[in-house]
């Protein structure tokens, strides 16, 4: 069965006054139909421009898509024209923005804002699209939601808007939702329920989702495989369980060691990565994390590691590193055990009770 979704040797550049903005250095990934896949890493490594280059929404200019493919249901998405592609948004395809207050219009309705969709993808009428947003809003877990359809969008509370986003996102039946940072403007609670909500839709409606987040405990119990991204480029991928289980990128322990614990007193000190992630305008020759990593070497500067299967791993985890691929000046990594070099990795195991069924895909 092919993939719903396949990106290969994606560029996507933005042309400013100081020079090219490589944001997107060539990623390729693969999403199957009902699967989720979470994109994890620090803020500015390209998660969101991926997402937003996915539906051709970079703005032009200054951005532009320069280079590969993304293939969706077997449409290369690059080669469609506008019209097209206004088919696919909101319908196939949909998007949950990271601050529902920026992206919904302060002076439409709800009703509004979600029957358009219905009306213009499904051809419903009024009537039909206004039961059906009613039925949506429900779904998704807003109370007294017959009531509260016509409200405008400052009359949600934080939670309720990204709640009405999720509707919005599911209202035409996509067959892929890319959710950007969904509980990042939430607090902890409710960032749990929007968490609970996305994957018992996922799971009913088997939809395929991509997680964006900067967050590895947001993705730990959410995704079957994860993909880590670093300065432009996918650094780390694995499945869920076994990232966890096995990181091979000094990258990802970083990530990893940065997680709080909440339920007991941590060991050890949060352990920050320290440094600056490169300028992506002119980034570094060699590998792009060396200048932060205190496992670096000769060859770490000198040549940029490719993404490669990883010795005593699963098949299909690879990760960018010299430390874990047999070449001379490389391969240090290898025997390396990660939680002793991490420290404190009780936090670590905490996450991963969650992970075996998400890891299974049941």
């Amino acid at each position: 069965m092919a993939d719903l979704l396949e990106v290969n040797d994606l560029h996507t550049q933005f042309f400013t006054r100081d020079g090219v903005v490589h944001a997107v250095d060539g990623v390729s990934f693969s999403l199957a139909a009902g699967e989720t896949l979470g994109l994890v890493g620090e803020s500015g490594c390209g998660k969101s421009v991926t997402a937003l280059s996915l539906m051709r929404l970079i703005p032009q200019p200054p951005g532009k898509i320069t280079e590969g493919s993304i293939v969706f249901d077997g449409q290369d998405v690059l080669k469609m024209d506008d019209d097209d592609i206004r088919g696919i948004r909101g319908n196939n395809v949909a998007m949950i923005f990271q601050d529902p207050m920026t992206s919904l219009n302060p002076v439409l309705t709800i009703s509004r804002q979600i029957s358009e969709a219905l009306e213009l993808h499904l051809k419903m009428d009024k009537g039909e699209a206004r039961k059906r947003t009613i039925e949506l809003l429900e779904l998704v877990g807003i109370p007294s939601a017959k009531k509260r359809v016509d409200d405008y969008p400052h009359q949600f509370s934080g939670g309720m808007r990204q709640r009405v986003m999720i509707a919005m996102a599911l209202s035409c039946n996509p067959k892929l939702i890319l959710a950007d940072e969904p509980t990042t403007a939430l607090d902890v609670t409710i960032q749990a329920q929007i968490l609970d909500l996305l994957k018992n839709l996922a799971r009913e409606f088997r939809t395929a989702f991509i997680l964006i987040t900067h967050d590895l405990g947001v993705v730990a119990g959410m995704t079957q495989r994860i993909h880590v991204m670093y300065a432009g480029r996918i650094v780390e991928k694995a499945d869920t369980g076994e990232l966890f289980a096995n990181p091979k990128m000094p990258y990802t322990w970083g990530l990893l060691r940065s997680i709080p614990r909440l339920d007991e007193r941590r060991k050890e000190k949060l352990i920050p990565i320290e440094g600056l992630p490169p300028d992506l305008i002119a980034p570094p020759t060699g590998c792009r994390f060396e200048p932060r990593c205190q496992y670096r070497r000769d060859i770490c500067r000198e040549k940029e590691p490719e993404l490669a299967a990883v010795p005593n791993a699963k098949p299909d985890h690879e990760a960018r590193c010299w430390g874990t691929q047999n070449v001379p000046g490389g391969g240090w990594l290898v025997a390396t055990d990660w939680r002793r070099e991490v420290g404190d990795t009780s936090v670590i195991e905490e996450i991963r009770r969650g992970d075996d069924t998400a890891a299974a895909g049941e």
